[in-house]
């Protein structure tokens, strides 16, 4: 479906066109959705950032969701699928603690002494490069609405019709290239989809 994030980067920056030169930002979930983010904001003639967010995962498999967290104490929790793995709440404290301390660490790294991200009162095209199970996003939003941002638009190369018709309340307007029936990760839509470094976030952001 996608050669790699910096083609579904340019394709998501094309349905993006009308917010060309706005006055607003255009940001990056850590690391994959930095490389798409880049290539929108190159596209809208906007500035680029970072938000870092870390998916919160179950016990027995890293894959699955049970929520995620963002900056300054952010979290969203699956309380029911949470429940479900049987995951408990000493467990799911400790993980949070953890995510939220290597979320502080990695933002530090990516700012690299830059002053903090500001949104409030801006337009936020807030961008990933997928969404198998939505949680990263919801969490971002979360952030962006607690720091009061103007106006949210997600945007998505690639994501299922069920985390459509959940992201879709919660923002401003949800773009999103490809919603294929049979998903399974977001790797399987793009014929590359290296592992991002931290070294290539910083040198994006630089």
């Amino acid at each position: 479906m996608f050669v790699n994030r910096i083609e579904a980067g340019k394709r998501l920056g094309e349905r993006l066109i009308n917010y060309q030169g706005m006055q607003g930002l255009v940001i990056g979930l850590s690391r994959g959705g930095v490389v798409v983010a880049k290539e929108v904001a190159k596209k809208l003639s906007l500035p680029c950032d970072v938000l870092v967010v870390k998916k919160l995962s179950g016990s027995g498999d890293p894959e699955l969701a049970i929520g995620a967290v963002a900056p300054d104490g952010v979290s969203m929790i699956d309380a029911e699928l949470a429940h479900i793995v049987g995951l408990a709440k000493q467990h799911l404290q400790k993980v949070i603690k953890e995510k939220s301390a290597l979320v502080k660490q990695k933002t530090q790294l990516y700012r690299k002494g830059r002053v903090p991200l500001v949104v409030k009162d801006k337009t936020i095209i807030i961008v990933d490069d997928g969404a198998a199970t939505g949680a990263t996003m919801e969490v971002a939003v979360k952030w962006l609405k607690r720091k009061h941002a103007h106006r949210i638009i997600a945007a998505l190369p690639v994501a299922p019709s069920d985390i459509i018709r959940k992201l879709q309340p919660e923002v401003d307007e949800l773009i999103v290239l490809e919603t294929p029936d049979e998903f399974g990760s977001v790797g399987q839509f793009y014929q590359h989809f290296n592992q991002v470094e931290d070294e290539e976030v910083i040198q994006l952001l630089s």
